[in-house]
């Protein structure tokens, strides 16, 4: 029986936030919508942050109300605190995200605080979401390099997973922020968190700034793993990683992935028709 790997649609969040031009909320719906019929479980499709630091999602609420939800599918919204979690809750997404870097560099760049310090602003929203019954996936940045500090312990990053795992984050999504991983460096992070947190549990999340992150996802899924997060139209980037490019384009990801074998269940057609959408925005700039 072929095996089936998820792909986690992160291109109208992920994928659009750090677009210059001020993307109108009709666009985004339009897109969240056309996303919605290709056969994608999860969506991630808001931001709950400070409209000062990333303007793009400050119309987050009024994505989520005006998508047409779809059976089947959960729409998430990053949520960085207590805060933003309340907003993402009552626009009603389905889960939320909370983010940490596994690089101190990179935690204070992007975040304003240590490694721990995060951790510590993520105890009230998991207690929130526990209570609401919302599941929380976590996210790790810097997961092999880091902009700021050079390579990434990978024992670092099994520490950062196992504590985000105790916490109560259901999945944790391991990032190649700048895009500088390799198989090799990928494989020899995956095999200490691993030691911490199982396969099932994880998630690749990686940037394609030097050509790899497909070879890096064919990597990860010989080590396991079986859910890539990826943007349609390689759209993506991150204001606070100089050099780093967009995420790996899920038309990319879908079409290694089933060229090794494995099932993904999303509409080839309708990936095709998004990805054009998700560049046009990008070509209007």
């Amino acid at each position: 029986m072929t095996q089936t790997v998820e792909i986690f649609e992160v291109g109208p969040r992920d994928g659009l936030q750090n677009e210059k031009r001020l993307i109108p909320t009709a666009e985004k719906v339009a897109l969240v919508d056309l996303l919605s019929q290709a056969g994608f479980r999860r969506i991630e499709v808001a931001s709950f942050v400070s409209p000062k630091w990333v303007p793009q999602m400050a119309d987050g609420a009024e994505v989520l109300a005006g998508i047409r939800r779809r059976a089947g599918v959960r729409y998430a919204a990053l949520a960085p605190n207590l805060r933003g979690y309340e907003g993402a809750r009552a626009a009603r997404a389905d889960e939320v995200a909370v983010f940490a870097s596994a690089s101190e560099g990179f935690s204070r760049a992007n975040l304003n605080c240590s490694v721990d310090e995060s951790i510590a602003r993520f105890e009230p929203i998991l207690a929130a979401a526990g209570a609401d019954g919302i599941p929380v996936r976590g996210y790790i940045s810097c997961v092999t390099d880091c902009p700021f500090d050079g390579p990434t312990d990978p024992a670092a990053v099994a520490r950062l997973a196992r504590r985000l795992r105790a916490m109560g984050c259901y999945e944790i999504s391991l990032g190649d922020t700048i895009g500088h991983a390799t198989p090799e460096s990928i494989a020899a992070m995956l095999k200490a968190v691993m030691d911490e947190v199982p396969a099932d549990r994880l998630a690749g999340h990686y940037h394609d700034t030097a050509g790899r992150a497909c070879d890096n996802i064919e990597a990860s899924l010989a080590l396991g793993l079986r859910v890539f997060d990826a943007a349609v139209g390689g759209l993506g980037g991150c204001p606070y990683a100089p050099g780093a490019a967009g995420n790996v384009a899920t038309e990319a990801a879908q079409a290694r992935i089933e060229a090794l074998g494995y099932a993904t269940g999303l509409d080839r057609a309708m990936i095709a028709e998004a990805g054009a959408m998700a560049r046009k925005m990008r070509e209007t700039q």
